[in-house]
């Protein structure tokens, strides 16, 4: 009788312990956030002169929103951000770009940077930011 004790309760604090393990994996997958997936990035040229013409370019996605749209604001000075230019919208899990041909006018440094913008429709009014990119520096000299 001894032996079938200990061996019921050998079987009932391995059962207890996996249950544990299982409950505890159960509440650490619960409380992580859900991340949606996307990317944007930004390219353009490091140096230009005044009076020359040069290119920025941003694409991205987002799969937050049904549409997406992608912009190019620019810097200068450390002043605010201004927005350059917008591209077209795109659906969802498909890569927005925005192209823009900028003149340069004075010398110093410009810093761009490309937003992803979701919206919920084609011609919402009210999108939603939501990522940006690093930055891009161009020096005109």
């Amino acid at each position: 009788m001894t032996r079938t004790k200990k061996t019921t309760k050998k079987a009932r604090g391995g059962r207890v312990a996996l249950m544990g393990a299982l409950g505890l994996a159960a509440v650490t997958l619960a409380a992580a956030p859900a991340f949606a997936k996307g990317g944007v990035d930004i390219s353009a040229q490091r140096t230009a002169h005044v009076g020359e013409t040069y290119r920025v370019s941003g694409h991205g996605n987002d799969d937050a929103a049904p549409f997406v749209r992608v912009c190019l604001e620019s810097r200068s000075s450390g002043k605010s951000w201004q927005q350059v230019s917008c591209g077209s919208v795109a659906t969802a899990g498909t890569e927005a770009q925005d192209v823009a041909h900028i003149k340069a006018t004075h010398q110093g440094n410009v810093e761009y940077r490309a937003v992803v913008y979701g919206l919920t429709s084609p011609a919402d009014r009210h999108p939603v930011r939501e990522r940006a990119s690093g930055l891009a520096t161009v020096s005109v000299g």
